[in-house]
């Protein structure tokens, strides 16, 4: 299985690039079909593979330690894409993250421990990392950059109040963030959601 796929644009040639992070039991191959669906024009992507499907072993909000090293392996992994991007003199201006549920955790918590100015991140059914979280653990700045959270309201894996309490920490970290809840119980990505981050997030640039 290929441990990073490549779509849209080449990436020499395209200012804009999006790092798309698959959920848990998910692959690469399998988001490209997203590519399709949000308004990408001109942009670069690169998804990732985590190693046996699953970024990390336990659900979001276990304990951290339980979580390791597999969490700050993946964390790592998505840092020396963004460090190749860098080196290729690529702006993080131009840099966005799109993740689903487990990917999309890890997009949110990747941004608030390396936090810049990004194009944006887009979070479909995630939240910050930990068993709790606190401002105190992610004392950067954002500035400005645009997040956006969409999940059920009735998430099983994702409480809706951990999202709630991500976004007010990102928010705090000067993030533009937008949070969508809906009153179905999937665990999905929602053509709504879809509409919102194309408006919010990939129509929104620098």
């Amino acid at each position: 299985m290929e441990q990073l796929v490549k779509a849209g644009k080449d990436l020499i040639q395209a200012e804009k690039v999006a790092i798309i992070l698959h959920g848990r039991g998910g692959n690469a191959s399998g988001m490209k079909g997203l590519i399709e669906v949000l308004s990408f024009p001109d942009f670069a992507f690169l998804i990732p593979q985590a190693p046996g499907n699953t970024w990390y072993p336990y659900g979001f909000m276990a304990e951290e330690s339980e979580n390791e090293p597999y969490l700050s392996q993946s964390l790592e992994q998505i840092h020396s894409l963004v460090q190749g991007l860098k080196e290729d003199g690529k702006d993080l201006s131009n840099l966005y993250f799109i993740g689903f549920s487990q990917g999309a955790c890890l997009a949110l918590e990747y941004i608030a421990r390396y936090p810049a100015r990004y194009g944006g991140a887009c979070a479909f059914t995630g939240g910050l990392i930990g068993k709790s979280v606190s401002a105190e653990k992610y004392p950067g700045d954002l500035k400005g950059t645009p997040v956006f959270i969409g999940a059920s309201e009735k998430d099983f894996h994702v409480p809706m109040a951990r999202i709630q309490a991500s976004g007010s920490i990102l928010s705090g970290m000067q993030a533009d963030v937008k949070i969508l809840g809906f009153p179905d119980g999937m665990h999905t990505i929602r053509e709504e959601e879809i509409a919102a981050a194309n408006d919010f997030i990939f129509k929104k640039t620098p």
